[in-house]
Protein backbone atom coordinates (compact mmCIF):
# COMPACT_ATOMS: atom_id res chain seq x y z
CA UNK A 1 0.00 0.00 0.00
CA UNK A 2 1.51 3.22 -0.78
CA UNK A 3 1.93 5.88 1.53
CA UNK A 4 1.59 9.99 1.58
CA UNK A 5 4.37 12.08 1.05
CA UNK A 6 5.33 12.75 4.81
CA UNK A 7 3.95 15.76 6.03
CA UNK A 8 4.53 19.54 5.57
CA UNK A 9 3.57 22.72 6.25
CA UNK A 10 5.08 24.23 2.63
CA UNK A 11 3.88 23.57 -1.04
CA UNK A 12 5.27 23.40 -4.26
CA UNK A 13 7.56 25.06 -6.09
CA UNK A 14 7.23 28.98 -5.47
CA UNK A 15 3.86 28.26 -3.56
CA UNK A 16 5.02 29.60 -0.17
CA UNK A 17 3.33 28.01 2.51
CA UNK A 18 0.63 25.90 1.50
CA UNK A 19 -1.56 25.86 4.19
CA UNK A 20 -0.33 28.98 6.34
CA UNK A 21 -4.11 30.20 6.35
CA UNK A 22 -5.39 27.28 8.00
CA UNK A 23 -2.39 26.94 10.52
CA UNK A 24 -3.08 30.80 11.21
CA UNK A 25 -6.35 28.82 12.69
CA UNK A 26 -5.76 29.11 16.41
CA UNK A 27 -7.96 25.86 17.55
CA UNK A 28 -6.26 23.86 14.86
CA UNK A 29 -2.79 25.40 14.31
CA UNK A 30 0.53 23.59 13.17
CA UNK A 31 -0.02 20.31 15.31
CA UNK A 32 -3.52 19.71 13.73
CA UNK A 33 -2.34 20.89 10.40
CA UNK A 34 0.67 17.76 11.09
CA UNK A 35 -1.91 15.27 12.15
CA UNK A 36 -4.00 15.71 9.38
CA UNK A 37 -1.16 15.61 6.82
CA UNK A 38 -0.29 12.45 8.42
CA UNK A 39 -3.98 10.74 7.74
CA UNK A 40 -5.54 8.32 5.48
CA UNK A 41 -8.78 8.39 4.55
CA UNK A 42 -11.18 6.33 2.49
CA UNK A 43 -14.03 7.87 0.24
CA UNK A 44 -16.39 5.40 -0.70
CA UNK A 45 -18.50 7.18 -3.86
CA UNK A 46 -17.17 10.01 -6.15
CA UNK A 47 -19.90 11.73 -7.61
CA UNK A 48 -21.68 14.89 -6.14
CA UNK A 49 -20.75 15.07 -2.97
CA UNK A 50 -17.67 12.66 -2.83
CA UNK A 51 -16.09 14.56 -5.48
CA UNK A 52 -16.87 17.55 -3.21
CA UNK A 53 -15.37 16.19 -0.42
CA UNK A 54 -12.29 14.71 -2.08
CA UNK A 55 -11.33 18.23 -3.60
CA UNK A 56 -12.07 19.58 -0.12
CA UNK A 57 -9.67 17.63 1.86
CA UNK A 58 -7.02 17.25 -0.39
CA UNK A 59 -6.32 20.90 -0.42
CA UNK A 60 -6.61 20.58 2.99
CA UNK A 61 -3.45 18.39 3.36
CA UNK A 62 -4.57 15.01 4.09
CA UNK A 63 -2.15 12.81 3.63
CA UNK A 64 -3.50 9.79 1.73
CA UNK A 65 -6.97 9.46 -0.01
CA UNK A 66 -8.30 6.79 -2.03
CA UNK A 67 -11.44 6.92 -3.74
CA UNK A 68 -13.53 4.33 -4.67
CA UNK A 69 -16.22 4.48 -7.14
CA UNK A 70 -17.75 2.35 -9.52
CA UNK A 71 -19.34 4.51 -11.68
CA UNK A 72 -18.61 7.07 -15.24
CA UNK A 73 -18.74 10.94 -15.52
CA UNK A 74 -21.52 11.93 -17.67
CA UNK A 75 -22.73 15.47 -19.34
CA UNK A 76 -25.75 15.18 -16.35
CA UNK A 77 -23.35 15.50 -13.62
CA UNK A 78 -21.61 18.90 -14.31
CA UNK A 79 -24.26 20.54 -13.26
CA UNK A 80 -23.09 19.54 -9.40
CA UNK A 81 -19.60 17.42 -9.50
CA UNK A 82 -17.94 20.37 -9.37
CA UNK A 83 -14.42 18.39 -9.71
CA UNK A 84 -15.23 17.16 -13.35
CA UNK A 85 -15.49 18.44 -16.78
CA UNK A 86 -16.56 18.22 -20.19
CA UNK A 87 -13.06 16.62 -20.88
CA UNK A 88 -13.79 13.97 -18.53
CA UNK A 89 -16.80 13.31 -20.32
CA UNK A 90 -15.53 13.00 -24.05
CA UNK A 91 -12.69 10.73 -22.71
CA UNK A 92 -15.60 8.75 -20.72
CA UNK A 93 -13.09 8.18 -17.55
CA UNK A 94 -14.45 6.69 -14.50
CA UNK A 95 -15.05 9.29 -11.82
CA UNK A 96 -12.55 7.83 -9.11
CA UNK A 97 -9.68 8.12 -12.19
CA UNK A 98 -10.61 11.76 -13.08
CA UNK A 99 -10.75 12.66 -9.69
CA UNK A 100 -7.29 11.76 -8.95
CA UNK A 101 -5.80 12.86 -12.07
CA UNK A 102 -7.44 16.54 -10.90
CA UNK A 103 -6.35 15.92 -7.36
CA UNK A 104 -2.56 15.19 -8.24
CA UNK A 105 -2.61 18.62 -10.10
CA UNK A 106 -4.32 20.73 -7.26
CA UNK A 107 -1.93 19.15 -4.48
CA UNK A 108 0.95 16.91 -5.13
CA UNK A 109 1.67 16.56 -1.52
CA UNK A 110 -1.23 14.35 -1.13
CA UNK A 111 -1.23 10.56 -2.27
CA UNK A 112 -4.40 9.82 -4.10
CA UNK A 113 -6.02 6.33 -4.81
CA UNK A 114 -8.27 5.87 -7.49
CA UNK A 115 -10.31 2.21 -7.19
CA UNK A 116 -12.92 1.55 -9.63
CA UNK A 117 -15.27 -0.92 -8.30
CA UNK A 118 -18.24 -1.44 -6.50
CA UNK A 119 -17.77 -1.40 -2.58
CA UNK A 120 -19.15 -4.37 -1.10
CA UNK A 121 -19.62 -6.76 1.61
CA UNK A 122 -16.38 -8.54 0.26
CA UNK A 123 -14.15 -6.06 -0.54
CA UNK A 124 -14.98 -2.85 1.71
CA UNK A 125 -12.64 -4.07 4.55
CA UNK A 126 -9.74 -4.57 2.53
CA UNK A 127 -10.36 -0.84 0.65
CA UNK A 128 -10.33 0.32 4.68
CA UNK A 129 -7.30 -1.44 5.48
CA UNK A 130 -4.84 1.81 7.21
CA UNK A 131 -7.92 4.09 6.99
CA UNK A 132 -8.25 6.56 10.06
CA UNK A 133 -11.44 7.88 8.50
CA UNK A 134 -14.55 6.97 6.02
CA UNK A 135 -15.83 9.36 4.25
CA UNK A 136 -19.82 8.96 2.84
CA UNK A 137 -19.83 9.74 -1.07
CA UNK A 138 -22.62 7.18 -1.44
CA UNK A 139 -26.13 7.46 -3.24
CA UNK A 140 -27.56 4.73 -1.21
CA UNK A 141 -28.67 3.19 2.10
CA UNK A 142 -27.53 -0.06 1.42
CA UNK A 143 -23.69 1.10 0.87
CA UNK A 144 -24.12 3.83 4.20
CA UNK A 145 -25.20 0.36 6.29
CA UNK A 146 -22.29 -1.48 5.12
CA UNK A 147 -20.06 1.49 6.02
CA UNK A 148 -21.94 1.78 9.07
CA UNK A 149 -20.81 -2.08 10.59
CA UNK A 150 -17.72 -1.46 9.57
CA UNK A 151 -16.57 1.44 11.20
CA UNK A 152 -18.90 0.51 14.81
CA UNK A 153 -17.11 -2.79 14.22
CA UNK A 154 -13.47 -1.63 14.09
CA UNK A 155 -13.95 1.61 16.20
CA UNK A 156 -13.48 4.14 12.98
CA UNK A 157 -14.66 7.40 12.55
CA UNK A 158 -17.01 8.19 9.98
CA UNK A 159 -19.43 10.79 7.99
CA UNK A 160 -22.55 10.58 6.67
CA UNK A 161 -24.11 12.70 4.34
CA UNK A 162 -26.77 12.88 2.15
CA UNK A 163 -28.98 15.30 -0.19
CA UNK A 164 -31.27 15.00 -2.77
CA UNK A 165 -33.72 17.62 -4.29
CA UNK A 166 -32.94 20.77 -1.81
CA UNK A 167 -32.71 19.05 0.94
CA UNK A 168 -29.79 17.54 2.77
CA UNK A 169 -28.50 15.59 5.97
CA UNK A 170 -25.10 15.26 7.85
CA UNK A 171 -23.92 13.65 10.81
CA UNK A 172 -20.16 12.49 11.82
CA UNK A 173 -20.47 9.29 13.57
CA UNK A 174 -17.52 8.61 16.42
CA UNK A 175 -18.32 4.89 17.08
CA UNK A 176 -18.72 4.41 20.85
CA UNK A 177 -19.52 8.24 21.62
CA UNK A 178 -22.74 9.18 19.32
CA UNK A 179 -25.36 7.23 17.84
CA UNK A 180 -24.58 5.19 14.66
CA UNK A 181 -26.39 5.46 11.30
CA UNK A 182 -28.67 2.81 12.47
CA UNK A 183 -29.81 4.03 15.81
CA UNK A 184 -31.18 6.83 13.86
CA UNK A 185 -32.54 4.76 10.97
CA UNK A 186 -32.80 1.23 11.68
CA UNK A 187 -33.78 0.07 8.62
CA UNK A 188 -33.36 1.30 5.06
CA UNK A 189 -36.66 3.70 4.56
CA UNK A 190 -39.17 1.96 1.46
CA UNK A 191 -38.53 2.09 -2.14
CA UNK A 192 -41.48 4.82 -3.17
CA UNK A 193 -40.78 6.92 -0.10
CA UNK A 194 -36.80 6.87 -0.80
CA UNK A 195 -36.57 9.53 -3.79
CA UNK A 196 -33.42 10.10 -5.69
CA UNK A 197 -31.30 12.54 -8.05
CA UNK A 198 -32.68 10.83 -10.87
CA UNK A 199 -36.28 10.80 -9.84
CA UNK A 200 -36.98 13.95 -8.14
CA UNK A 201 -33.33 16.06 -9.51
CA UNK A 202 -31.10 17.77 -7.26
CA UNK A 203 -29.91 21.07 -6.80
CA UNK A 204 -25.81 21.88 -7.01
CA UNK A 205 -25.68 23.85 -4.11
CA UNK A 206 -27.23 21.71 -2.01
CA UNK A 207 -24.21 19.48 -2.53
CA UNK A 208 -21.53 21.92 -1.63
CA UNK A 209 -23.71 22.56 1.83
CA UNK A 210 -23.16 18.69 2.63
CA UNK A 211 -20.00 18.16 1.74
CA UNK A 212 -18.62 21.30 3.14
CA UNK A 213 -20.06 20.32 6.80
CA UNK A 214 -19.40 16.80 6.17
CA UNK A 215 -15.40 17.82 5.06
CA UNK A 216 -15.61 20.34 8.55
CA UNK A 217 -16.19 17.54 10.81
CA UNK A 218 -13.68 15.22 9.02
CA UNK A 219 -10.85 17.60 9.20
CA UNK A 220 -11.56 18.24 13.14
CA UNK A 221 -11.51 14.57 13.60
CA UNK A 222 -8.49 14.02 12.16
CA UNK A 223 -6.83 16.91 13.26
CA UNK A 224 -7.25 15.13 16.48
CA UNK A 225 -10.32 17.50 17.51
CA UNK A 226 -12.92 15.24 18.31
CA UNK A 227 -14.19 17.55 21.16
CA UNK A 228 -15.31 20.01 18.39
CA UNK A 229 -17.12 17.55 16.43
CA UNK A 230 -20.74 18.99 15.90
CA UNK A 231 -22.57 15.84 17.24
CA UNK A 232 -25.88 16.48 15.67
CA UNK A 233 -27.75 15.24 12.60
CA UNK A 234 -27.62 18.66 10.53
CA UNK A 235 -30.70 18.83 8.04
CA UNK A 236 -31.86 21.30 6.13
CA UNK A 237 -34.28 22.70 2.75
CA UNK A 238 -31.89 25.47 0.98
CA UNK A 239 -35.28 26.02 -0.97
CA UNK A 240 -37.23 26.95 1.93
CA UNK A 241 -34.40 28.25 4.00
CA UNK A 242 -35.01 25.85 6.78
CA UNK A 243 -32.06 24.45 9.08
CA UNK A 244 -32.04 22.48 11.67
CA UNK A 245 -29.76 20.88 14.01
CA UNK A 246 -31.26 17.65 15.65
CA UNK A 247 -30.16 16.09 19.10
CA UNK A 248 -30.02 12.37 18.57
CA UNK A 249 -28.16 11.72 21.63
CA UNK A 250 -31.65 9.72 22.66
CA UNK A 251 -31.07 7.57 20.16
CA UNK A 252 -27.98 6.16 21.33
CA UNK A 253 -28.58 6.32 24.85
CA UNK A 254 -32.15 4.33 25.02
CA UNK A 255 -32.23 2.97 22.00
CA UNK A 256 -31.70 -0.53 21.28
CA UNK A 257 -29.85 -0.61 18.12
CA UNK A 258 -28.46 -3.68 16.46
CA UNK A 259 -25.55 -2.46 15.56
CA UNK A 260 -23.34 -0.80 17.83
CA UNK A 261 -25.80 -1.86 21.37
CA UNK A 262 -26.62 -5.68 19.78
CA UNK A 263 -23.32 -6.24 17.99
CA UNK A 264 -24.86 -7.51 14.73
CA UNK A 265 -23.44 -6.52 11.80
CA UNK A 266 -25.59 -7.66 8.81
CA UNK A 267 -24.77 -6.01 6.12
CA UNK A 268 -20.97 -6.52 6.56
CA UNK A 269 -21.18 -10.34 6.98
CA UNK A 270 -23.75 -10.00 3.45
CA UNK A 271 -26.92 -11.47 4.92
CA UNK A 272 -29.05 -8.53 4.19
CA UNK A 273 -27.06 -7.07 1.31
CA UNK A 274 -28.96 -7.08 -2.33
CA UNK A 275 -28.56 -9.97 -4.67
CA UNK A 276 -28.22 -10.24 -8.55
CA UNK A 277 -28.59 -12.79 -10.87
CA UNK A 278 -27.77 -12.26 -14.75
CA UNK A 279 -29.98 -13.89 -16.70
CA UNK A 280 -28.19 -15.83 -19.24
CA UNK A 281 -28.38 -14.74 -23.08
CA UNK A 282 -30.97 -12.28 -22.45
CA UNK A 283 -28.77 -9.24 -21.62
CA UNK A 284 -30.68 -8.89 -18.36
CA UNK A 285 -29.86 -8.80 -14.62
CA UNK A 286 -32.42 -9.76 -11.39
CA UNK A 287 -31.82 -7.37 -8.43
CA UNK A 288 -33.16 -8.98 -5.25
CA UNK A 289 -33.86 -5.98 -2.57
CA UNK A 290 -31.59 -6.19 0.72
CA UNK A 291 -34.91 -6.31 2.74
CA UNK A 292 -38.42 -7.74 0.94
CA UNK A 293 -41.38 -6.18 1.08
CA UNK A 294 -44.60 -4.48 -0.25
CA UNK A 295 -43.80 -1.61 -2.35
CA UNK A 296 -46.15 0.92 -3.43
CA UNK A 297 -46.04 0.55 -7.49
CA UNK A 298 -48.36 3.34 -8.48
CA UNK A 299 -46.29 5.81 -6.16
CA UNK A 300 -42.99 4.64 -7.96
CA UNK A 301 -44.93 5.29 -11.44
CA UNK A 302 -45.52 8.40 -10.45
CA UNK A 303 -41.62 9.43 -9.10
CA UNK A 304 -40.22 7.54 -12.60
CA UNK A 305 -43.27 9.41 -14.57
CA UNK A 306 -41.21 12.37 -14.94
CA UNK A 307 -37.47 10.73 -16.52
CA UNK A 308 -39.37 7.60 -18.07
CA UNK A 309 -38.93 7.35 -21.81
CA UNK A 310 -42.47 6.53 -21.86
CA UNK A 311 -45.56 6.68 -19.54
CA UNK A 312 -44.98 3.43 -16.82
CA UNK A 313 -47.33 0.67 -17.02
CA UNK A 314 -48.34 -1.09 -13.90
CA UNK A 315 -50.70 -3.35 -12.46
CA UNK A 316 -50.99 -4.81 -9.12
CA UNK A 317 -48.07 -7.38 -9.21
CA UNK A 318 -45.57 -4.96 -11.36
CA UNK A 319 -44.22 -2.33 -13.21
CA UNK A 320 -42.73 -1.60 -16.18
CA UNK A 321 -40.80 1.69 -17.45
CA UNK A 322 -38.32 2.86 -19.79
CA UNK A 323 -35.47 4.72 -18.46
CA UNK A 324 -32.50 6.00 -20.48
CA UNK A 325 -31.23 2.69 -22.32
CA UNK A 326 -33.02 -0.13 -20.01
CA UNK A 327 -35.93 -1.28 -19.01
CA UNK A 328 -37.24 -1.91 -15.59
CA UNK A 329 -39.59 -3.99 -14.27
CA UNK A 330 -40.08 -3.83 -10.47
CA UNK A 331 -42.64 -6.40 -8.80
CA UNK A 332 -44.67 -5.59 -5.65
CA UNK A 333 -42.05 -7.30 -3.78
CA UNK A 334 -39.30 -4.98 -4.53
CA UNK A 335 -37.71 -7.42 -6.72
CA UNK A 336 -36.73 -5.72 -10.35
CA UNK A 337 -35.52 -6.94 -13.57
CA UNK A 338 -33.29 -5.03 -15.37
CA UNK A 339 -32.81 -5.38 -19.24
CA UNK A 340 -30.11 -3.36 -21.44
CA UNK A 341 -27.53 -4.87 -19.18
CA UNK A 342 -25.54 -8.24 -18.23
CA UNK A 343 -23.29 -6.00 -15.71
CA UNK A 344 -24.30 -7.07 -11.74
CA UNK A 345 -22.85 -3.72 -10.87
CA UNK A 346 -24.42 -1.72 -13.38
CA UNK A 347 -27.86 -3.33 -12.87
CA UNK A 348 -27.51 -2.39 -8.96
CA UNK A 349 -26.66 1.26 -9.85
CA UNK A 350 -29.62 1.49 -11.92
CA UNK A 351 -32.09 -0.12 -9.24
CA UNK A 352 -30.06 2.67 -6.65
CA UNK A 353 -31.24 5.41 -9.54
CA UNK A 354 -34.43 4.59 -10.02
CA UNK A 355 -36.11 2.46 -7.36
CA UNK A 356 -34.20 3.22 -4.53
CA UNK A 357 -31.33 2.46 -2.10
Amino acid sequence: MTHGNSPSLTGGPGSGDRYCRQVLFAPLGPEGQRRLSGSRVLLVGCGALGSTLANLIVRAGVGFLRIADRDVVELDNLHRLVLFDEDDVREGLPKAEAARRKLARINSEVTVEAVVDDVNHRNIGELAEGADLLLDGTDNFETRFLMNDLAVKTGRPWVYGACVGSTGLSMPILPGETPCLRCVFEDPPSLEMSPTCDTVGILGPVVGLVANHQAMEAIKILSGHREAVDRHLLSFDAWSGRLARLDVRKAYEQGDCPCCKGGRFEWLEGRVASRTVTLCGRNAVQVYPSRAGAIDLPALAARLRPVARSEPKFNPLLLKALVDDYEITVFADGRALIRGTSKPEEARAVYARYVGG
